[in-house]
């Protein structure tokens, strides 16, 4: 029996993976580098842990609950601190907390009475429905104000894409957004009554979503998935070429080539344009290296707790361009999550570069900690050397799904339909966060296992 192939062992075709083999269907993962995990990289010095990639999961969907279950991993598994309830956006130089109610939002010094007054009129503000798409910048500035474009949605876009909310499209970076005006007519209305739909549906809005990570950091949940896969999982095994045949596919990797029923394309946009295809429809797949990664810097810092004059009450902060400072955001990861630095010590994790500002993203790492340095100073009234850094430079980071992104969308569903056996999952098509790749790996698998356990048993 034929196995399935799958290229990459990023979170997304780690699950893949571990389900497919759940049902029986035989895999075989190939990953050019020579871990698995993808951007997902947890490491541990001196009492100090340092994620390069994402810190945690938003838990958007039952599907991500039960990965954790399957992989009897719930005991590892860490909410944050409840103590740490603020979410910061900086203004005038000082981070204030985002209001967790109406009542804080009348009283927060975060937005202006012209930006109160803006979300106050919102729900009588008319829907858009010529079906002209909008950058999120646009969107925003439409339903509420220039003052929430730079206050509130330009960091988060930092936060989430380090990307440009003049590019963005709100159709495809911000889904649910438009989803909630066209449904509901307002998104303060959405918010009321959207409530009912998602517990029908068992998903939880983002805003909603509870966090969590793992004792030693994300890479627990993509070691246990690899763990699973044992020989399945081939590292160092870059694809070179794939030719349809017949009954299957032919994966050729440095190493040689073998005989596949499909392959499931779990990569990145730009890997994807390099790799060569023969298949008995036209396939072309250079369009894809259109899709921008801008690169983003991680910045690690440790230090000691009586250095730090900040209560360091939350989440971390985002900071808005306006602001002029050179890191997009900063998580205040030991008070978030516990075993993150030793007793009486903290950890600090920041980004820079971005569409922002994508030169400082390749800076060297000294350079970077003392650019990141001087805005914790200025920000958090820190004092004094970090004792601990880390640093990982991503050089292309995030997947910017800007204005006119779905052309590649669309050219994906028609590659799937025109050459049998070919499947695309991951952060390009279904979403950039960790939880819209662990449920991208579990759809595609459910797609093609069933697909593949109705065949005769000799693979597709």
């Amino acid at each position: 029996m034929k196995s399935v192939a799958i290229i990459g062992a990023g979170i997304t075709g780690l699950t893949a993976a571990f389900y497919l083999k759940r049902r029986g269907v035989p895999v075989t993962v190939y990953e050019a580098g020579a871990r698995a995990g993808g951007v997902i990289q947890s490491s541990r010095q001196n009492g100090f842990l340092a994620e390069s990639g994402p810190n945690s999961i938003l838990e958007t969907s039952p599907k991500i609950s039960e990965l954790i279950r399957d992989l009897n991993l719930e005991a590892r598994r860490f909410y944050p601190n409840p103590a740490a309830k603020n979410r910061y956006v900086v203004r005038d130089k000082k981070p204030i907390a985002m209001p967790s109610s109406q009542a804080e939002f009348l009283t927060t010094k975060l937005f202006s009475a012209r930006a109160k007054f803006a979300l106050a009129r919102e729900p009588f503000v008319p829907p858009r429905r010529d079906g002209v798409e909008e950058s999120v910048a646009e969107f925003v500035l439409r339903r509420l104000n220039q003052e929430f474009l730079n206050r509130a949605i330009d960091p988060l876009v930092a936060g989430i894409y380090a990307g440009d909310p003049h590019k963005l499209s709100v159709k495809h970076a911000f889904p649910k957004l438009l989803e909630t005006e066209q449904k509901y007519g307002s998104l303060l209305k959405g918010q009321f009554f959207g409530a009912s739909d998602r517990k029908k549906s068992g998903e939880i809005s983002r805003r909603d979503a509870k966090l969590f990570s793992f004792d030693e950091g994300l890479q627990v949940l993509t070691d246990a998935l690899a763990a699973q896969l044992g020989d399945s999982l081939k590292l160092n095994a870059p694809v070179l070429k794939m030719i349809q045949s017949d009954d299957g596919w032919r994966v050729s990797t440095s190493s040689g080539e073998a005989e596949h029923s499909s392959v499931i394309y779990c990569g990145t946009a730009y890997k994807l344009a390099d790799l060569k295809i023969e298949s008995q429809a036209s396939v072309d797949f250079l369009a894809f290296a259109e899709i921008l990664y801008p690169p983003v810097a991680s910045v690690v810092l440790g230090f000691r707790r009586e250095d730090v004059a900040h209560p360091l009450d939350g989440f971390g902060m985002l900071i808005p361009k306006i602001e002029g400072f050179k890191i997009l955001g900063t998580i205040f990861s030991s008070s978030l999550f516990p075993n993150r630095a030793p007793e009486n010590f903290v950890t600090f994790t920041s980004y820079v570069g971005g569409e922002r500002q994508p030169e400082l993203a390749a800076l060297p790492a000294e350079k970077l900690f003392e650019l990141v340095c001087d805005d914790l100073r200025a920000l958090l009234g820190v004092k004094g050397k970090p004792v601990f850094t880390h640093h990982h430079f991503w050089p292309r980071a995030i997947p910017q799904y800007n204005v006119g992104f779905g052309k590649f969308k669309d050219l994906l569903n028609e590659i799937e339909s025109r050459a049998h056996g070919l499947f695309f999952a991951g952060s390009f098509r279904d979403g950039i966060s960790l939880g819209d790749s662990i449920v991208s790996g579990v759809n595609i698998a459910e797609s093609v296992g069933k697909t593949f356990l109705t065949t005769d048993g000799h693979g597709l």
